[in-house]
């Protein structure tokens, strides 16, 4: 299995064996909570070029296999790989089917020869990594002259509401950090790969109250997973006071959770 022993990113995202690890717990219960996960993936599916019929497809950050089995029913005759750091998403996804090979690896050093891939979908997994640009060089490499990367991210702007909340408790660091939409931007435009399209849309659900949206993060492996997070029990006292905190953005709906997602369909070039 790739080496997981990346450092954490200057002032943001976690090392790698946390993520690895708190996706791997969460493989049972992810499923079951990921509407967000599955509109997402689905909004990406539709963004692939209408005539794009890939010969060979990568599902890279595969989780549980839910979009290796969409990608492997949308285009019957490719052959899929699906990959993902987690071993326990793995373990979770291989029986299920959907791809012809499930491999542990890191977006980062992909353990694929040069030009193999005709197809990169990778949906809500890219967030997780520290070097954006190693993955974008990586997908070039894999790719094939003409080959797809289309991914789905998180941008800053996600989770405002839990993290403007928590704010107003504590200055602790308890809401995942993300980059900002121009640095995808930046990053996409050096990469070497053309953009057919990149975009910043929002989406918001919604919640009775803040525990099914903490249970349902926990529920997914995405909590809080980053340098400089409290450690421990959270004192009641500092719970009702992000209680009443987030209160303040109810809607008639519930309380909203934003998640500011990029959705990106990139070409190598012939």
């Amino acid at each position: 299995m790739t080496d997981l022993s990346f450092p954490k990113l200057p002032g943001g995202l976690p090392d790698k064996r946390q993520v690895a690890a708190s996706f791997s717990r969460a493989a049972a219960s992810y499923d079951s909570v990921a509407e967000l996960q599955r509109d997402v993936g689905g909004q990406l599916l539709h963004r692939l070029p209408q005539a794009f019929v890939p010969r060979r497809w990568l599902d890279l950050g595969c989780g549980t296999g839910y979009f290796s089995r969409a990608l492997g029913e949308r285009f019957p005759d490719g052959q899929g790989v699906a990959l993902d750091i987690a071993e326990g998403m793995l373990n979770h996804a291989r029986p299920l089917g959907g791809a012809a090979h499930f491999i542990a690896g890191d977006a980062e050093r992909m353990p694929l020869r040069d030009a193999t891939c005709d197809l990169i979908f990778s949906s809500l997994a890219v967030q997780w990594c520290a070097d954006f640009a190693s993955v974008l060089s990586e997908a070039h490499r894999v790719l094939k002259p003409g080959g797809v990367f289309a991914f789905a991210s998180l941008c800053v702007g996600t989770l405002f509401e839990l993290r403007d909340s928590w704010r107003q408790v504590d200055g602790m660091v308890h809401v995942n950090r993300f980059r900002e939409f121009n640095v995808y931007q930046q990053l996409c435009a050096a990469s070497g790969l053309r953009a057919i399209s990149l975009e910043n849309q929002a989406h918001v659900l919604h919640y009775p109250d803040v525990r099914s949206l903490t249970h349902e993060l926990k529920a997914l492996g995405a909590h809080n997973l980053n340098p400089g997070r409290p450690g421990g029990l959270t004192g009641r006292a500092r719970i009702l006071g992000l209680v009443e905190a987030y209160e303040q953005f109810r809607q008639a709906q519930g309380l909203p959770a934003t998640y500011q997602v990029v959705y990106a369909v990139l070409e190598k070039p012939l």
